[in-house]
């Protein structure tokens, strides 16, 4: 999602002089290379025996020795996965565990050739990738779509994935709750149109639904820039993912994570409102604990950063006696 733009009002001319998205990105890639870690372009075959590379997933890797504790990133919807895990390199590195950090595919510097636009298929393409980058086994975070593909990889890959946290990722919704008014959008091509914005004044909904206090001073040419360096790639293919991701969703056929599984909520989130963390936290009966942090939105990453990387590193350095289906770790703690 959208950065806070800077508060200072600018001309349009100004802007377009000097891209501030493409300078903060710049910036942003800087702080991954000093965290440690290089980008890599991961080829991924195609179906069938002798086919060419159909899927390339970009990931920021550990550039030492192999990971010994890899914990793998998924970003959501919004700008590329270094905007919105710069803040937590140093910290999980410094706590002993090693970032890895995909762009989920039509993201980034990620894509394929293929049709499949499920959560399951931008799953196996990241494990796939673990694969190729000899990482068998690892902790998983996800936040918001990157929770959603966050619980798929976790149901579809047990052994890969020994524990899971979930930051504001509504996957118990179901389609029916759109109509029902749960949600800020009445349908599907509501929601698309919210999440891939194309003119300034959809950014600045988006913004003020998604922080629990959004910048007062959005100025339209920084929201165009930001939508021309970070959001006109891969529009269509976007608006399909969440096509893939909503359409005919029952709570009835969500599996049941059987790894120890976090909860990250802002209290405020408007996207996917507080009713779908309990629902969630219940759908896993007793495997999971929920955390849920005053004063953010849906957010929550980029609004308390702080509290939200400690919960993470304090959840994933438990022993495995710690897991959360232990009786002191079970229920819903505020931050």
């Amino acid at each position: 999602m959208p950065p806070p733009p800077p508060p200072a009002a600018c001309s349009r001319g100004r802007c377009s002089a000097l891209s501030f998205a493409a300078a903060r990105d710049r910036c942003f890639s800087h702080r991954f290379r000093r965290a440690g870690l290089r980008p890599l372009a991961v080829p991924l075959p195609g179906p069938g025996p002798d086919a060419d590379p159909a899927t390339t997933v970009h990931m920021w890797v550990p550039a030492g020795p192999p990971p010994r504790n890899p914990l793998l990133l998924l970003h959501g919807f919004g700008a590329s996965a270094t905007w919105q895990w710069a803040p937590y390199l140093r910290p999980l590195i410094a706590a002993g565990f090693d970032p890895i950090v995909p762009d989920l595919l039509f993201f980034g510097a990620s894509c394929t050739r293929l049709p499949d636009r499920s959560d399951a298929f931008q799953a196996s393409a990241i494990k796939a990738a673990m694969d190729a980058i000899g990482v068998p086994r690892f902790g998983l975070v996800g936040v918001s779509y990157g929770g959603f593909v966050a619980y798929r990889m976790a149901a579809m890959f047990p052994e890969a994935v020994h524990r899971v946290a979930l930051v504001c990722a509504g996957v118990c919704l179901e389609e029916r709750d759109l109509a029902e008014g749960l949600f800020p959008v009445a349908g599907i091509g509501e929601a698309a149109a919210l999440l891939v914005p194309h003119r300034p004044e959809e950014v600045r909904r988006l913004v003020r639904l998604t922080f629990a206090r959004p910048p007062l001073i959005m100025p339209s040419c920084f929201l165009w820039d930001y939508i021309k360096v970070m959001g006109s790639d891969h529009i269509q293919e976007k608006a399909e993912l969440l096509y893939a991701l909503i359409n005919g969703r029952q709570l009835c056929t969500l599996p049941k994570l059987t790894q120890p599984t976090l909860i990250i909520w802002g209290e405020q989130d408007r996207v996917f409102p507080m009713e779908l963390a309990h629902r969630l936290n219940g759908h896993l009966e007793g495997n999971s604990r929920l955390v849920v942090i005053k004063n953010a939105g849906h957010a929550v990453n980029i609004e308390k950063p702080k509290e939200v990387c400690r919960s993470i590193i304090e959840f994933f350095k438990e022993p495995v006696a710690g897991a959360a289906n232990a009786d002191d770790k079970v229920g819903t703690f505020h931050l």
